[in-house]
């Protein structure tokens, strides 16, 4: 009962997200398809997601929220929103390699491996975008390397 409930609640943030999306526009028009059409794409996937989990067949055992399962998606949240307000001040590579790192110590992993991984995804992540794709990335405190 849970599970069909969130997914309910989901249905509808995800429909207030696509009303706000739709309006999306760019200023200049690099992209032949806009900015609209990325969030309107994984609102779509998300719906349906949504859709799949209150209508699924059969009516198994839904879990329970434990909280220690709200911790851990309060937390996530909180580290979401933290990257947030941090990726411009702190730049791209340092945001997303602290996101990485807590991601990562989140679902209980050894701090080594996570750190290594949220630095190789900041880095990667950024060589992809920047240089493969040709989308400008903000370097913030790393901006001194440019030069």
């Amino acid at each position: 009962m849970y599970v069909r409930i969130f997914a309910a609640v989901w249905l509808i943030v995800c429909a207030f997200l696509a009303v706000v999306a739709w309006g999306f526009q760019a200023p200049f028009s690099y992209d032949p398809v806009g900015p609209r059409a990325y969030p309107l794409l994984l609102l779509c996937l998300m719906a349906t997601a949504a859709l799949w989990l209150i209508y699924k067949p059969g009516d198994g055992p839904d879990l329970p929220i434990s909280w220690q399962l709200a911790r851990k998606v309060v937390l996530c949240v909180l580290a979401l929103v933290a990257y947030a307000v941090l990726f411009e001040p702190l730049g791209f590579v340092v945001s997303t390699a602290l996101v990485g790192f807590s991601m990562g110590l989140l679902f209980l992993g050894r701090p080594l491996p996570s750190l290594v991984s949220g630095v190789l995804m900041g880095v990667l992540l950024y060589g992809l975008f920047d240089y493969l794709l040709d989308v400008p990335l903000p370097l913030g405190v790393l901006g001194i390397l440019e030069n």
